[in-house]
């Protein structure tokens, strides 16, 4: 099998593009990433590999979309701008890379006969349902304009699904953490920008009183729901969308003491104010994709 990556230069597409060249039923991977948030130190070490291509290009760019698909059978869609508080301070650059970054990556699968794309969706598609845990088929409204372009792209994967016979798989992470996650500039993530501050004894900002809870993920289960959705024979399984998480709840305050005492510091962080966009509580119910998928947290 031949299978694309997009965003295979990030955080969660690079440890995938690790996993699919070790995978035996893979032939090539081809990483499609523009090096905007992804960087070629996270695959430079497969770039002498026999079975690794990286293509340089935006997928805002159809015609380069159309040439990365050509000669292959398996789609992995990880490319996106990530971040609620991105999305807010500029939702036009995050509706064009999201939604019709997206498209583009659809449509030329379709164009060039790709029957199936595992894509990444979103738990900020819960928007502000208050139930616990979350269940797939339980949304609310979303709080963010990143919530509204991962929500389209479920959306899309539907219509692509019934329209054109196409098989689709969407993975709802939660809060994804692990090796190659930055922790510089605005919009990092929690965890690595905890951490990096601790150890540089700085004292962390955690927005709100520290009672918003996660259900923080290692991406080797991302890593691990990926090939699961790739390579499934599972019928049932497709034209779905899965939570993708271990289906644990922390609160910031409880992760801030966690890291604080692994990394023996004494610091006590400060507070800021809530951020807007933010959901209060995420806590996933994983059954379905236990279920159909066959999926278990490896690292919780």
């Amino acid at each position: 099998m031949n299978v694309l990556i997009t965003g295979g230069a990030g955080f969660i597409g690079s440890n995938l593009a690790d996993a699919l060249i070790k995978d035996d039923r893979v032939s090539l991977v081809r990483v499609l990433d523009n090096l905007a948030t992804g960087s070629t130190e996270n695959i430079q070490h497969l770039f002498s590999n026999s079975k690794f291509e990286f293509v340089e290009a935006d997928i805002r760019d159809f015609a380069a979309c159309l040439n990365a698909v050509e000669g292959i059978d398996l789609i992995s869609h990880q490319a996106a701008l990530g971040s609620v508080p991105r999305s807010i301070a500029d939702p036009i650059t995050s509706n064009n890379v999201n939604i019709t970054g997206t498209l583009h990556i659809f449509e030329a699968a379709r164009m060039k006969n790709v029957t199936r794309i595992v894509y990444a969706a979103s738990s900020s598609t819960y928007g502000d349902h208050p139930g616990l845990p979350k269940k797939e088929e339980l949304t609310g409204n979303p709080l963010s304009p990143y919530a509204v372009t991962k929500l389209v792209n479920e959306l899309y994967a539907q219509v692509y699904a019934r329209t054109y016979d196409m098989q689709f798989i969407g993975l709802r992470y939660f809060n994804i953490f692990g090796p190659r996650q930055n922790p510089a500039g605005p919009y990092a993530a929690v965890i690595p920008l905890f951490a990096e501050a601790i150890i540089e004894d700085k004292a962390p900002i955690i927005n709100g009183d520290g009672s918003h809870s996660r259900d923080f993920t290692y991406v080797e289960n991302a890593v691990s729901a990926n090939l699961l959705a790739l390579f499934t024979s599972n019928k049932q399984a497709l034209n779905q969308v899965y939570n993708i998480a271990c289906g644990e709840q922390t609160s910031l305050l409880e992760l801030f003491n966690q890291l604080k005492a692994g990394l023996g510091s004494q610091l006590t962080p400060e507070f800021g104010p809530e951020r807007r966009g933010d959901v209060k509580h995420s806590l996933a119910d994983i059954t379905k994709a236990k279920t159909l998928l066959q999926y278990e947290p490896l690292v919780t």
